[in-house]
């Protein structure tokens, strides 16, 4: 059991702690410029499209689970219509994401109330970063997918593709052409366009063999789509609470000042790191969960659920002394100005 789950908890762990070194990179960019504003405004629209795409957040554990239950069953039919009921659904999101854009950033804005030039930049972010939309949930129905057959390897490649090519392209927008959270946005639409296609190729190497023809009868079988939706209204009730709390305390410390904004934009990497590696192991808990529920073995899946834990209270007692012992050296990781050094090193 320990050999299953390590070999399903590496990949996925590497896999996301590579989306907050993202945000490592972006915080550290932004907090090296002029002024702390642009800090601030990645701050929030990072925000923003946390709410938003947390909130489809079923679209990658959904398929993970019924995925994995049909692999259990050996039902290889039922996989492949889970794959295109996903994408169906990851696709239709992702137009009315960018039909109903403006709404979003005008609430959304409203609703954090930031300083003027923070709120300016903020939206100009925004405005770029939302035409990534169709790829990101694209994307998140592919992870879940390869997670449900077990195979925690290939959401490692796409994200270490997706993420090292959004590193290099910010690096390029700011760095050499100059450009300011603009170019963070636009690193980000490219390199989420480039990790479909390669999820689409990755598919089509290891699996076409499994991919029948369109059925639209058959996508579109209305228990099989309730299914899907009770399992996801749970999941988005739970996700939506975990990520209002998190915006909730980004629009408080935007009310507070500028300074304030940009000092807890950099606490949050540390909450971020921590999340994103238990999360590791939670994704191996819905593969291997999954798995032993389709092929109807309960003493394996309780077995499952009892190693996972113990290795998730390990990893959190292992980061926890990590942050402890280096503490403030870290803060110089994300800016090199003395005053936000100096307030975030007193919390």
């Amino acid at each position: 059991m320990n050999k299953q789950i390590i070999r399903l908890a590496i990949p996925n762990i590497i896999t996301n702690l590579s989306v907050p070194m993202l945000g490592v990179v972006d915080t550290a960019l932004m907090g090296r410029l002029e002024v702390e504003q642009y800090l601030g405004a990645v701050a929030i629209g990072g925000t923003i499209f946390g709410v938003v795409y947390w909130g489809f957040g079923f679209l990658r554990m959904g398929t993970t689970g019924l995925t994995a239950q049909a692999y259990g069953a050996s039902n290889f039919k039922e996989i492949d219509l889970i794959l295109k009921r996903g994408l169906l659904v990851a696709l239709l999101s992702g137009v009315l994401l960018l039909i109903f854009q403006a709404f979003i950033v005008a609430a959304a804005l409203y609703l954090i109330d930031a300083g003027p030039e923070v709120e300016r930049l903020a939206r100009g972010y925004f405005d770029i970063r939302i035409y990534a939309a169709p790829a990101t949930l694209g994307l998140y129905v592919f992870h879940g997918w390869f997670l449900g057959m077990q195979n925690a390897k290939y959401p490692m490649i796409l994200t270490i593709l997706v993420n090292v090519l959004n590193v290099g392209l910010n690096l390029f927008f700011v760095k050499v052409l100059l450009m300011k959270a603009d170019g963070v946005a636009l690193g980000t639409v490219i390199a989420q366009y480039v990790g479909l296609v390669g999820a689409v190729v990755l598919l089509w190497r290891k699996y076409g063999y499994l991919l029948a023809e369109w059925n639209r009868r058959e996508v579109l079988y209305l228990p099989a789509l309730r299914r899907f939706f009770a399992i996801s209204r749970d999941i988005i009730i739970r996700t939506l609470c975990l990520v209002f709390a998190h915006a909730f305390f980004m629009s408080k410390s935007a009310t507070l000042s500028d300074t304030i904004l940009a000092v807890n934009a950099i606490l949050l990497q540390f909450i971020n790191l921590l999340t994103y590696g238990i999360d590791g192991l939670a994704f191996a808990a819905e593969s291997l969960v999954g798995k032993y529920k389709g092929a109807e073995k309960m003493p394996e899946l309780k077995r499952a659920v009892r190693y996972i834990f113990f290795w998730g209270f390990s990893l959190a007692v292992g980061l926890s002394l990590t942050f402890g012992l280096l503490g403030a050296r870290l803060l110089y990781v994300f800016t090199d100005k003395t005053h936000l050094l100096t307030q975030a090193n007193s919390y």
